[in-house]
């Protein structure tokens, strides 16, 4: 009988040790590249569907002098432009980039102003406003019964105040964390 329980013990030790890494190895690859699979297709997916959707990387306001457009820019914003090719400035505006374009310069005729107000999101609105009220182009527009260029809360929550470039451009600074998603 000893011999028998040997004999067992070892068919039962030896059983074990040789099924458990063999199974552990062959459940774990698959269970782990299904799993790989799973998450990468799920991952795909929506960034397929993201690539789709168009990004707004670039916006043009048209000026009809370059180096006075660019003055203006650059302390209005309190940056410094990058001169392009084409008679153009380029300013960083976060991921979007604000091109300030001379089309008079380029024999295209007199600027036309953008259609409605562009929005720039801002920390220190005050800062801005500050430099906006010396450079004295703010709004005399009267937007939700008070006038545009006036700091001021707006009914659906955003501090606010709107400006104009001399090519009549509108402009509208935003102070961040009061933005209305819509």
């Amino acid at each position: 009988m000893a011999t028998k329980r040997k004999t067992v013990r070892k068919s039962a030790k030896k059983t074990p040790v040789k099924r458990a890494p063999a199974k552990k190895a062959t459940r774990s690859k698959p269970a782990a590249t299904k799993k790989r699979v799973g998450k990468s297709a799920s991952t795909k997916a929506p960034a397929r569907m993201e690539a789709d959707v168009p990004s707004l990387f670039r916006i043009n306001i048209e000026v009809g002098n370059l180096d006075e457009a660019e003055r203006f820019y650059g302390s209005l914003l309190g940056l410094k432009g990058r001169r392009q090719a084409g008679s153009r400035v380029y300013y960083n505006a976060g991921p979007v980039t604000l091109q300030v374009v001379d089309i008079a310069s380029m024999g295209m005729g007199v600027p036309h102003p953008a259609a409605k107000a562009l929005y720039f999101l801002v920390r220190d609105l005050d800062a801005v406003f500050a430099r906006a009220e010396r450079l004295g182009c703010l709004s005399q527009e009267m937007v939700h019964g008070t006038r545009g260029g006036e700091i001021t809360v707006r009914p659906w929550g955003e501090r606010s105040f709107y400006a104009e470039d001399k090519w009549l451009n509108p402009l509208c600074f935003v102070e961040a964390g009061t933005t209305y998603p819509g």
